[in-house]
């Protein structure tokens, strides 16, 4: 495989923002289409949408899961993982409870991703496991996730939301994503057959070689069109 076609697949192209439409979904999958990434992330009302517009090619279809903040009851995020999987998705990208993290109630959390994680299973689906290490800091927190997922069996560990906004003392929120520092502490702390996914932050193709150097298997990208372009000209088809 071709360094560009090796770079296109570990693109997670994600189709999330709350504005866009129908016709923004339609457009943005053939993008994927073009560029032969590894999935599209949707929103869980669009995957049968995602799935017709794909119908013959190899991209996957993604859905998220307790997005973006990742509160809803655990028996809701089962429910519409399995909405999800029943609708055609086959990677689910989940947001733990992250308030439930920071307090250090691991039963819970492990109870959570595995609940998640089963379900997908039955349905032949993956699940990556998203941290929001925006909020999540601590490196003993993320080390511990780490161990959670590999224990439950979750495929894989991910950064981020793209949408996990820090509210600052000036009242404007800021927001970082995926870091290199992070990227390896969590490829560190998995066990073996456990990937890492980046998400958030990642938007030229430098940074997505950087990810890939760190020991990301996957990469969530809007900015999938700029990244690709540039990987053509770089390295050729």
């Amino acid at each position: 495989m071709s360094k560009t076609k090796t770079l296109a697949k570990m693109i997670d192209h994600s189709i999330l923002h709350p504005t866009m439409t129908d016709e923004d979904l339609k457009k943005e999958c053939e993008v994927a289409k073009k560029y032969d990434v590894a999935s599209v992330c949707v929103k869980p009302y669009a995957v049968p949408q995602a799935v017709e517009l794909l119908k013959g090619t190899d991209v996957f279809v993604g859905c998220v899961i307790g997005f973006p903040s990742g509160n809803s009851a655990t028996e809701v995020k089962v429910f519409e993982a399995e909405k999800a999987c029943k609708d055609g998705a086959v990677e689910i990208d989940m947001v733990i409870n992250i308030g439930k993290a920071l307090q250090g109630d691991w039963a819970y959390i492990e109870e959570e991703i595995g609940a998640v994680t089963n379900a997908c299973h039955k349905h032949e689906a993956i699940v990556k496991v998203i941290f929001e290490t925006d909020y999540v800091t601590k490196e003993s927190d993320i080390v511990k996730l780490c161990k959670i997922c590999t224990k439950v069996g979750a495929d894989y560990v991910k950064t981020s939301s793209g949408f996990g906004f820090v509210k600052g003392a000036d009242g404007k929120y800021s927001y970082v994503g995926a870091t290199i520092q992070n990227l390896k502490l969590m490829k560190a702390s998995v066990g073996p057959n456990v990937k890492v996914k980046a998400a958030g932050g990642v938007r030229t193709l430098d940074g997505l070689i950087a990810v890939q150097e760190a020991g990301c298997s996957r990469c969530g990208a809007t900015a999938t069109i700029a990244m690709m372009e540039d990987a053509i000209e770089r390295f050729g088809k």
